[in-house]
This record gives structure tokens, sequence and C-alpha cells, in this order.
């Protein structure tokens, strides 16, 4: 009896660490990131109005490591454009997609006046590699407004792969703005990864004024 107390005991002692390491959910990865954003907005509000150069370090810093930048720059530029493009022009692309994905997210977050933000529980089976972790934004007025995350699991991590904003699905967004700047530059994609930062810029504009 106490032999087998023991190796049970045993047992359990060599479980722990594996239990204390597990990689946290989709559903947990997203809250968390989302409790980090809101508490450095919290107190760093007033900063990153004059400053958004420390603005957006502080985002790349806290959303970086949970964004596939590759996956999603990849999508926005398909497989059409990707295959044209060299490694340089890929590398330089992701570079300038995530500088602008922080400068589209960043500037939602600064419209944010302690609205109520609730990250929704998973329900159902959850795909493994493959999930969506949805979220509500409650204004003043009480309207809901939903939001949504992909989440794709990769080396044992979740990663965001695109989000929808109030039926705006910016992974479509910027894949949309990508064709149409590719016609407007001739297909040069030199000439389009340079000017990038403008096409979001315009693509926000043009969202937040209601044009299509």
């Amino acid at each position: 009896m106490l032999k087998t107390l023991r190796n049970g005991l045993v047992t359990l002692l060599l479980a722990m660490p594996l239990l204390a390491v597990a990689a946290p959910s989709a559903y947990q990865v997203v809250e968390q990131t989302t409790t980090t954003l809101l508490e450095d907005l919290k107190v760093n509000k007033d900063q990153y109005r004059n400053d958004p150069a420390a603005f957006y370090a502080s985002l790349n810093q806290i959303l970086g490591p949970v964004v596939d930048v590759e996956g999603i720059s990849r999508g926005v530029m398909t497989v059409r454009y990707s295959r044209q493009a060299t490694p340089e022009q890929m590398q330089r692309f992701q570079e300038n997609f995530k500088r602008s994905l922080m400068q589209f997210y960043g500037n939602a977050l600064l419209e944010y006046n302690n609205q109520d933000i609730r990250v929704l529980p998973p329900s159902g089976k959850q795909n493994p590699q493959r999930t969506s972790v949805n979220m509500e934004i409650k204004d003043g007025n009480g309207t809901l407004y939903p939001l949504s995350y992909t989440m794709v699991n990769q080396d044992g991590g979740w990663k965001m792969r695109n989000l929808i904003i109030n039926g705006i699905n910016v992974g479509k967004l910027f894949r949309d703005q990508f064709a149409q700047s590719m016609q407007n530059h001739s297909n040069d994609l030199d000439k389009v990864i340079d000017t990038w930062a403008d096409t979001v810029a315009k693509a926000r504009q043009s969202k937040s004024t209601g044009e299509s």
C-alpha cells in the first residue's frame, strides 16, 4: 500500500512540470493580450496621443509575439503575387505590413474610451489547429460591436491570422487593397511594397467615412 502511494506521488511530481508549462489556449492568449493592451493604454494613453512612435513600439512588443505576420502578409499578397516576389521583397513587405497593421490596430485602440470589452468563452469542441476567439465591445450607448480573431496553432503556440471588426474582414480588406495597388502601379511589386503604408491609411480613411 505504501509502495503504491509512493509510486503515485512520484508520478504526480514528475507530471507537475508538464502541467505547469502547458501552453495557453487561444482564448487565454487573446484574453491575456487584451488585458495587457488595455492596462498599458490606461496608463499611457495621453503620452501615446502625442508620441505615436512610442505607442506603436509598445503595440509591437505586446502584439508582435502573438501575430502571424508571415502568414497574414502572404495571405494579403496572395499566391498570385507572392510567387513573383523575391525573398528580399517578401521580407520587406512583411516588415511594412507589420508596421501598418500596428498602426491600423493602434488607431482603433486610441478611440477606446472605457468601453466594456468582453472576451467570450469558447463554445463547443475546438479545432486544435485553427479556431476563432470572439469578443464584444459595448460603447457608452449600450451598442454592441462584435470582434473576432482567427487564431492558428504554430509550434504549440497560438497566433492571430486575421480579425473581423464589426463586420469588416481586415484580411480581405488588405487583400483587396493590395490587388488594387498592384493594378494602380502597373504590377510594380516594389512600388506597391514601398507605398503600402499609404494604401492602408487610405483604406482606413475610406472605411471610417463609409466610402466603398
